[in-house]
C-alpha cells in the first residue's frame, strides 16, 4: 500500500470508495498546482514533492475542512504553506546569468554547482492544461519561460505567493489575503513591491505570446539542420547579436556570436555530430540533444536544449547536462541508433 493510499484511509476513516472520490476530486488539481509549486520552487521535482505532500496533508486534515471553503482555495493554501516551508533558510535557484558577468571562450569551465543552485526545466504537460483555453494557455506559457521563474526567484517567498496569485492566477486582493491570513492592503504593498522587482529585471507576467507559427517553425528547422551540419556560420545566422549560451550546472555563460563560435569550434567541439530530437519545454521549443558514442556507433544523451525565441531569432539556448535527470522526465529515449 502506497503512503498516499494508507495516510487516506486513515485520515478518512471511510470505505476506500470514498477516498478514492476525494482522491479524484485532488487530481483534478494537479496540474496547476504543480505549476504553482514550479513558479515558487524553480524546479520540477521539488514542485512534484510539494504537491504530493499538498496531498497527504489534505487527507489528513480533511475532516477539518468541512466545506468552509472551496476545495481549490483550500489546496492552494496547503500548497502556499508547504512551499514556504520548503524554502526557508535555503539560498535561491538561479539562472548562470544572474550569477555574474558573461566570460569568454577562453574561461576555464569550472567545477559544476549543485543541482540546488538551478532553474530546472519543466514539460509543460505537467502545467499547463491539455484543454483550456488557447488564450489563457499562452498567458500560462509566458509565466513558465526559464526567465520568469528565475526572476520570481529573486523575490521574498510572500512576495512572490502575492505576484503569482494576483498577477498570473488573477486571484481577487481579498482572497489572496485570506490565504495567506494577511490583510488586503499589505497584499496590496506586497505586489507593489514584486512588481517593481520584476520590472527591474525586464521581466513581467503580461506578455503572452501566440501559437508556433510559421516563421517560428522555419526557423526551428533551419536551427536543426545548421546544428546537426555543425555549420557555425548558418547556426550564428539564426542567433541574436547578443545571445547567450549556458550550460547548467556549470556557472560559464557566453554572449554573442564570436565566443559561441569559438566555444563550439573549441571546448565544445564534442558536439559536433549531435542529433536533436525536439520536445517542449517552459513554455517553449527544446530538444534532446544526442552526441555519437557508446557501443554499436549510435548516440548518447548529451544535453538537454532550451531555446529562448525572441524578434525571429533566438535570443539564448541553455543547455542543461544533467541528462540522467531531465530526459526521462521530457520523455526522452536513453540512446539514438544510427
Amino acid at each position: 500500500m502506497t503512503e498516499l493510499t494508507d495516510t487516506k484511509e486513515k485520515a478518512l476513516g471511510t470505505p476506500t470508495l470514498e477516498a478514492g472520490e476525494l482522491e479524484l476530486q485532488l487530481e483534478e488539481h494537479r496540474v496547476e498546482l504543480t505549476a504553482y509549486s514550479y513558479r515558487m520552487l524553480g524546479s520540477a521535482f521539488e514542485a512534484e514533492d510539494a504537491v504530493q505532500e499538498t496531498f497527504l496533508r489534505a487527507f489528513r486534515g480533511f475532516d477539518r475542512f468541512e466545506g468552509r471553503a472551496a476545495l481549490r482555495s483550500w489546496l492552494y493554501r496547503i500548497a502556499t504553506n508547504v512551499c514556504m516551508d520548503m524554502l526557508g533558510g535555503r539560498g535561491r535557484r538561479a539562472q548562470p546569468m544572474d550569477l555574474g558577468p558573461a566570460q569568454t571562450a577562453d574561461a576555464p569551465l569550472g567545477a559544476p554547482l549543485p543541482e540546488a543552485a538551478w532553474i530546472e526545466p519543466i514539460p509543460d504537460g505537467r502545467v499547463l492544461p491539455a484543454d483550456g483555453d488557447p488564450a489563457e494557455v499562452a498567458e500560462l506559457r509566458e509565466t513558465i519561460r526559464l526567465a520568469f521563474v528565475a526572476a520570481l526567484q529573486h523575490l521574498p517567498p510572500r512576495q512572490r505567493a502575492v505576484l503569482i496569485l494576483r498577477e498570473v492566477l488573477r486571484w481577487k486582493a481579498a482572497e489572496v489575503a485570506e490565504l495567506l491570513g494577511t490583510s488586503v492592503a499589505s497584499v496590496n504593498s506586497a505586489l507593489q513591491r514584486a512588481r517593481a522587482a520584476l520590472n527591474a529585471a525586464g521581466v513581467t507576467a503580461d506578455a503572452a505570446a501566440g501559437p508556433m507559427d510559421e516563421e517560428q517553425r522555419l526557423l526551428l528547422d533551419r536551427y536543426v539542420d545548421a546544428f546537426e551540419r555543425y555549420d557555425l556560420d548558418s547556426l550564428t545566422s539564426l542567433l541574436h547579436e547578443d545571445a547567450t549560451w549556458s550550460m547548467p550546472p556549470y556557472e560559464l555563460w557566453l554572449r554573442g556570436h564570436l565566443d559561441i563560435r569559438r566555444w563550439c569550434l573549441g571546448p565544445g567541439i564534442g558536439c559536433r555530430g549531435s542529433r536533436l530530437v525536439a520536445t517542449v519545454a517552459n513554455g517553449a521549443p527544446a530538444f534532446g540533444q544526442y552526441k555519437p558514442g557508446g557501443s554499436g556507433g549510435g548516440y548518447v544523451p548529451w544535453a538537454l536544449q532550451v531555446l529562448d525565441l525572441s524578434g525571429g531569432g533566438i535570443a539564448g539556448i541553455t543547455f542543461f547536462l544533467d541528462t540522467a535527470s531531465f530526459f526521462p522526465l521530457l520523455g526522452l529515449p536513453p540512446r539514438l541508433d544510427r
